[in-house]
C-alpha cells in the first residue's frame, strides 16, 4: 500500500519508500486499538505483522461489476495450469490452479480519514491455551520464543514494538534471513537483538547454547533517522522491547503513550 501513495509515482532509483510519519503513526495506533480489544478479551493475535493489517475499501457498491472483476486478459495468463504435486500424490489442501494477483488498491482509502483493520485470526489463541508452535514471522519473534519456545500473551506486544520501528523507518528492525538451519536463523536473530538492545539477561543467555561461538558483549542502541520524533519513538520501542515479558506494557498501556496520543484527533481511527 505504501507504493500506492502519490509521492512514489513514478518510482525513481534511490527513492526511500516509506509511510509519512503521521500516516505510520495512525496505522500503528489503529492496529494497536484492535490488538487491545483482543487482549482485553483474553485473546492473543499470534501473527501480528504488516501483512495482516488491511486498509478498508471505499464504498464499492456503486462500482460496475465489470470494473471490480479480475481482468481475464491479464498477462501472463490470469489462471495457471492445473496445480500438481511433484510426487504426483493427491493433496486435498492444494488449490486447483493459481490466479494472477489483482489487488483492490485502487478502491482503498489512503486519504486522511483512512481506516486500518487487524485481520487474519488463523494464528490467534486464548491466553489460557497457547499453541506449541505459534506462526509469528521470524524477525518478529520475542527472545523467550526464540530460545525456549515460550508462548505468552506478550508476543503480540513484542511484534508491535518491532513494527513501530519498521513503519517509521521503512525497514525491519530485525531482518532474519531464511536458511536451512534453524540454529543459524536463531543465532542471527539473537545477535541482532544483543546489538540493538544490549546483552541478554543471564537466565535467557544460559539457554543460548551456541552463544560461546560469538562475541556478544557490549551494548549499542539502534539509530533512528526520524528528525524530531526520533527520541520519542526510540523511547517507546525500548519501553516495549523488554527482555522480561512481565515488564512489557499491555496494548492499552501503549495506547496512552504520549507519542501515540499526540495528534490522535486527526488520525482517522474509529
Amino acid at each position: 500500500m505504501v507504493e500506492e501513495l502519490p509521492q512514489f509515482k513514478p518510482r525513481r532509483f534511490g527513492m526511500k519508500v516509506r509511510y509519512p510519519p503521521a500516516m505510520a503513526k495512525s496505522i500503528l495506533r489503529q492496529a494497536l486499538q484492535g490488538l487491545a480489544v483482543l487482549h482485553d478479551n483474553g485473546i492473543a493475535h499470534g501473527d501480528f505483522q504488516p501483512g495482516n493489517l488491511l486498509f478498508s475499501l471505499d464504498d464499492i457498491d456503486s462500482e460496475p461489476e465489470n470494473v471490480l472483476r479480475q481482468d481475464e486478459n491479464a498477462q501472463p495468463g490470469p489462471v495457471s495450469a492445473k496445480v500438481q504435486r511433484l510426487d504426483s500424490k493427491p493433496d486435498k489442501w492444494a488449490p486447483r490452479e493459481l490466479y494472477v494477483a489483482q489487488p483492490l488498491a485502487p478502491f482503498s482509502n489512503i486519504a486522511e480519514s483512512f481506516q486500518v483493520k487487524l485481520s487474519d485470526m488463523g494464528g490467534a489463541f486464548f491466553f489460557t491455551d497457547p499453541p506449541i508452535k505459534p506462526v509469528v514471522p521470524l524477525g518478529l519473534r520475542s527472545p523467550e520464543l526464540v530460545l525456549a519456545g515460550e508462548v505468552n500473551k506478550t508476543i503480540d506486544v513484542w511484534s508491535f514494538g518491532c513494527l513501530v520501528f519498521e513503519l517509521m523507518t521503512g525497514q525491519p528492525l530485525f531482518c532474519v534471513p531464511w536458511t536451512n538451519s534453524q540454529t543459524d536463523q536463531d543465532d542471527d536473530h539473537l545477535l541482532s537483538l544483543t546489538t540493538c538492545l544490549g546483552p541478554l539477561p543471564e537466565a535467557l543467555y544460559q539457554k543460548w547454547k551456541t552463544a560461546p561461538l560469538y562475541l556478544t558483549s557490549g551494548r549499542r542502541l539502534f539509530n533512528l533517522q526520524l528528525g524530531g520524533e526520533a527520541d520519542k519513538v526510540k523511547k517507546l520501542v525500548r519501553r516495549i522491547l523488554q527482555y522480561d515479558p512481565a515488564q512489557r506494557p499491555s496494548p492499552a498501556d501503549i495506547l496512552r503513550d504520549p507519542w501515540l496520543c499526540d495528534g490522535e484527533s486527526g488520525s482517522g481511527s474509529s
